[in-house]
């Protein structure tokens, strides 16, 4: 690292999908950030939040955010700034919380308030690191497959870490972290929930144990991975969903469809699809509770087998057949919510299902159904309530901004990308951690995780609020000063500053 007599930083800018070789020069060089406080070991202490980490040289403390340079404290990462393919210099580039530091508890402003202008409208920009306590993280996990009975707990590395919670169409639902994980149990459990928080926000494979469930391997945006099976698909729809999409293409190719479903099997011939087709009752009697004609619930337990139950037979949820309504040579199909399992039948002379050969016709229907489930995706929102001193590093009115984000005069985003704000008092941001820029989360010993969090308003709202002005510097004098990673921006993500309420 190159530290310059003269006091002055040589800037460098680098593209995160370019190679570092080309787009840097002579090495990575560092911003000094304050002076610090020696120690006859060469140690500084940091102040860039409550830890206060007395730093040797050539280290970094416990954020990896700030290290010891020559005896000097040094921010280490880059800031990372988000790029959009616009012709406008100034306009195209969005100064993320990235790598921007913290001065939590905010007692002095923000890390860096910047200024721009875009569309003829001035706009400010808060952006810090916050520390969060109280965060969590929802997975949305894409199966059918029993994961755990609902409220069980989440282990990672032997320590409780969350729960299983309800489960939604299509997909479980788990919760980790939250601050009883964090900081109300053991300092091993504290430090194993935060370690998995980062990872997780960070993308990256992580190996959960259920209490008396499934283990599994979940990552932002990949298959889950439930007890050694690579997940490829999510369901249709339940079974009586899956009954009324695909009833017409079975219509004269099949006399009876059971649709295997841990939470509602669904029986064509009794369907209210199979009536408004007309099509004759087979006198099927199914196992498990009847709900509404043609829709069952608990024909089997949970499990990780046919349609998220505990059965490998199909046949086993068949009680039998009404011998003076069935006939013999009866078409049965019994399939799951995937299609991944199927199996085709015929009544033989006593009633009794007897396996055959699937016709190609009907293949080509349970092919139909697997055609129309989406992939299956491990889906991570980060939670955090962002209240707190936080606000006091944006403004002298934290209730002031709180307002004005809930009237949606300020737009909140996380490394760049959208934040549903919860309704409700205090700010409690949810963002999907794929939409994020990677290596976006870090921690701190407390323990606590490290995440990134921009307010953006007009600079007259700004005011108003009691905004700190005298710390706000134009976007270009922090483009020119501090060494920077620019990311590109994420398709799918809105542009922060393009928010209606801002441009008006």
């Amino acid at each position: 690292m190159n530290e310059h007599s003269t006091g002055h930083t040589r800037v460098d800018h680098v593209a995160e999908d370019m190679d570092p070789t080309l787009s840097l020069t002579a090495g990575p060089t560092v911003l000094q950030r304050a002076v610090p406080e020696r120690s006859t070991t060469n140690k500084v202490r940091c102040d860039a939040c409550p830890v206060l980490c007395n730093i040797s040289e050539g280290r970094t403390g416990a954020c990896d955010r700030w290290g010891n340079v020559n005896g000097l404290l040094t921010r280490i990462d880059p800031m990372v700034m988000s790029r959009h393919p616009v012709p406008d210099e100034e306009a195209s580039v969005f100064l993320t919380g990235v790598g921007s530091g913290t001065t939590y508890p905010d007692y002095k402003p923000a890390p860096f308030i910047v200024s721009s202008r875009h569309d003829g409208v001035d706009i400010v920009t808060v952006v810090t690191e916050g520390i969060f306590s109280y965060c969590s993280f929802k997975l949305k996990i894409d199966t059918d497959r029993f994961l755990g009975p609902e409220q069980a707990s989440i282990r990672f590395d032997g320590e409780i870490v969350g729960h299983v919670t309800t489960a939604e169409y299509g997909s479980q639902m788990l919760s980790i972290g939250g601050v009883h994980h964090l900081t109300g149990g053991s300092k091993k459990e504290g430090r194993a929930t935060c370690e998995l928080m980062a990872a997780l926000g960070n993308k990256q494979a992580v190996d959960l144990a259920i209490d008396g469930g499934s283990t599994l391997v979940v990552q932002s945006g990949a298959p889950p991975i439930v007890n050694g099976e690579r997940e490829t698909r999510m369901r249709v729809g339940c079974g009586s969903a899956t009954i009324g999409i695909f009833a017409k293409q079975w219509l004269g190719l099949l006399d009876e469809v059971v649709v295997v479903d841990d939470h509602i099997t669904g029986v064509l011939t009794e369907h209210q699809a199979g009536k408004y087709l007309d099509i004759r009752p087979s006198g099927i009697d199914l196992k498990g509770r009847r709900s509404t004609p043609g829709r069952y619930f608990k024909v089997a337990n949970p499990g990780t087998g046919w349609g998220g139950t505990d059965i490998e037979d199909p046949l086993s949820i068949i009680a039998g057949f009404d011998d003076e309504v069935s006939w013999p040579g009866l078409r049965l199909l019994m399939v799951s919510t995937t299609g991944e399992h199927s199996g085709y039948f015929v009544l033989d002379e006593h009633l009794v299902p007897q396996p055959r050969e699937m016709p190609s016709e009907v293949r080509q229907v349970v092919t139909l159904i697997a055609e129309n489930c989406e992939p299956a995706l491990t889906t991570v929102l980060f939670v955090a309530g962002a209240g707190g001193s936080l606000r006091a590093g944006a403004t002298r009115s934290p209730i002031g901004l709180t307002q004005a984000i809930k009237n949606s005069r300020v737009n909140v985003t996380c490394g760049g990308a959208a934040a549903y704000v919860w309704p409700g008092g205090g700010i409690t941001v949810m963002v999907d951690v794929a939409r994020m820029p990677d290596r976006s989360f870090g921690t701190v010993p407390t323990p606590a995780v490290v995440a990134p969090i921009e307010f953006t308003m007009r600079l007259s709202d700004f005011e108003m609020l009691g905004g700190h002005m005298e710390s706000v510097q134009p976007l270009q004098t922090v483009w020119d000063q501090h060494r920077s990673r620019i990311v590109s921006v994420d398709t799918t993500n809105p542009w922060p500053i393009r928010h209606t309420a801002l441009l008006g």
